[in-house]
């Protein structure tokens, strides 16, 4: 066991003090006390916290015990066995932050049991490697389970009938299970899955509390405070990660949080504020999953679904701008700082009218178009360069 805290990066001096933290907020009296002064979201935030930085060393340790290791290969970019069992301290700490407090409904218990089954295709992936189309068999299976609690989008009216019901039910499937990839596509490089996670779970977190959702807020919260506990794991000021979150909390973390999209309502009597709030939230993910779909069709890199769900590239955003940015770790905070702006964007839309939910989500296209042009400009003239 002394193994577990010899890892560069995070001291004793940093675990101890937040083990006894933790000890104390475990003990009932505290719970109460936040609770008693309003300040319900501030404990379970520090609880969430907390368990993640705790728990993260321990599967760290039983990683390497079990052989869970992303092994370096030709289109990996660390250069080290790394362990992949870091979304479970992530997964964990939520659901002991989420069962602490009491915080549950019939539609997240949905949530939370079919995340508990992509954690273990996940958890079984990164241990030894599943087809594609079994993961989204279990992707679709999750998706449905959710659906049929009652976590449906409601985008086009219901006064369009049986029209209304099939084309909500494939938007919810689609939203679903695209998050749910485009997060996991995202774990390509340190701190920026679990960062985005971070960024994402504090807007959706916000926009509850001024929609008056302190229910969904709260498993915000809980989602925030997890990933934020893992990261000084996966984004160190020097060297490489120490540990990934893997499959198994990639997706779960995008699962969740694309399910607590659809679970809330977040502007009411203007659907089409409702929906651009979530869009921008979410923006980087959702244009990352169709740039690549559409350059991959039009490159001639895929030519059926098949061959969509197989296809393993470096050609994702953040990749792109790790080129022209030279570095890996300017491209993450590149993406944080785009992320934290459109954010801010979903924010905005409290007061807004109509029109400017269109002004916005024009405002947040028009900021991807402009960084799609930069980045393809910068890669080529280093290309014009390298050949010179």
């Amino acid at each position: 066991m002394s193994g577990i805290f010899n890892i560069r990066g995070v001291w004793w001096r940093h675990y101890i003090p937040i083990l006894i933290l933790n000890a104390v907020l475990l003990m009932p009296q505290s719970r109460k006390a936040f609770i008693y002064m309003g300040w319900r979201w501030a404990y379970v935030f520090s609880l969430s916290f907390a368990l993640s930085f705790c728990l993260t060393p321990l599967f760290r340790w039983l990683s390497h015990r079990l052989g869970i290791l992303d092994r370096p290969d030709a289109r990996k970019i660390h250069q080290e066995a790394t362990p992949l069992l870091g979304g479970a301290a992530v997964f964990s700490a939520f659901l002991a932050a989420i069962m602490i407090n009491g915080i549950y409904s019939p539609k997240l218990g949905a949530i939370l049991t079919a995340s508990c089954l992509l954690f273990v295709l996940g958890v079984v992936d990164d241990f030894k490697e599943i087809s594609a189309k079994i993961k989204l068999v279990v992707q679709i299976i999750c998706a449905v389970l959710v659906m049929s609690f009652g976590v449906v989008l409601r985008v086009i009216p219901d006064n369009m009938g049986i029209f209304a019901q099939v084309g909500n039910v494939a938007l919810t499937l689609f939203w679903l299970i695209g998050i749910t990839n485009a997060m996991n596509f995202f774990d390509g490089m340190d701190g920026m899955a679990a960062g985005l996670g971070v960024i994402i779970s504090f807007f959706l977190g916000v926009v509850a509390f001024q929609t008056n959702q302190p229910f969904l807020g709260w498993v915000a919260v809980a989602m925030m405070g997890s990933c934020i506990g893992f990261l000084p794991y996966n984004l160190l000021k020097k060297g490489r990660a120490i540990i990934f979150l893997g499959d198994g909390g990639s997706t779960v973390i995008g699962f969740i949080l694309a399910s607590v999209a659809v679970y809330g309502e977040w502007a009411e009597g203007s659907p089409l504020k409702a929906l651009a709030s979530p869009l921008l939230i979410f923006w980087v993910l959702i244009f990352d999953m169709v740039y690549i779909t559409v350059n991959r069709i039009l490159s001639g890199k895929v030519a059926n679904f098949q061959q969509w769900l197989d296809y393993v590239g470096k050609d994702h955003l953040h990749h792109r701008l790790a080129v022209v940015l030279g570095g890996q770790r300017k491209s993450v905070l590149f993406i944080y700082l785009m992320s934290l702006c459109l954010g801010t964007s979903a924010v905005v839309l409290r007061n807004a009218r109509p029109v400017d939910a269109l002004l916005l989500l024009a405002q947040a296209a028009g900021l991807m178009v402009l960084v799609t042009i930069l980045e393809r400009r910068g890669r080529s003239i280093i290309r014009d360069g390298e050949q010179h």
